[in-house]
């Protein structure tokens, strides 16, 4: 694994954190949906390119496997708040994601303090964050009052549940993984 902090990958990593700031900004101060659309779009596609980049050139970093996930949740945090805000989806939907995002910072908390390293994260795990963060631009769009919207709607709502159902799915196999580690079981990070 790659030691230096100041790559490609990272630089696109870092690029994406700062986009969570500029999204709700634009959502809540502007509510300027179609730049908030493209922000998503722009952080969906570095997600995707500084993991990809990273394993071709070798570049893979400590900060690239800690921030990568980190900056995935606060980016579901940061649409969750402004979705509550502006009343984009029920609140039920909301507070399960966060329900689940809460149950695994703790538990890697104390695996943390444990010294116990950290769960990798699956594939089904990446597909869950994947179909969250396609839905949300969608769910965003959804409320143009047009045929756009419409179908803004079942598209949004289509990756939403396929994504609420992989990211409690995935949620429930990774509580379980740090429940065993932190027991003192041996359990296989895939």
């Amino acid at each position: 694994m790659n030691r230096s902090l100041i790559s490609l990958p990272n630089g696109l990593t870092f690029l994406r954190f700062l986009g969570i700031p500029l999204f709700i900004y634009l959502t809540l101060v502007l509510q300027a949906d179609g730049w908030a659309i493209t922000v998503l779009a722009i952080g969906g596609a570095t997600d995707y390119f500084d993991g990809k980049l990273a394993r071709a050139w070798g570049q893979e970093s400590r900060f690239g496997e800690i921030a990568d996930p980190a900056i995935d949740r606060l980016y579901i945090l940061a649409i969750l708040i402004v979705f509550a805000v502006r009343e984009i989806t029920p609140l039920w939907l909301i507070a399960v994601l966060i329900a689940r995002d809460l149950i695994l910072g703790t538990l890697t908390l104390i695996m943390k303090r444990r010294n116990l390293g950290l769960l990798h994260v699956s594939f089904l795990g990446k597909a869950a964050t994947f179909n969250l963060m396609y839905a949300f631009p969608f769910l965003l769009l959804a409320h143009m009052d047009n045929a756009l919207g419409s179908l803004a709607f079942v598209l949004g709502w289509s990756f939403a549940i396929w994504g609420v159902a992989l990211y409690i799915s995935t949620g429930i196999s990774y509580s379980r993984r740090a429940i065993l580690r932190i027991r003192g079981g041996h359990v296989s990070n895939t």
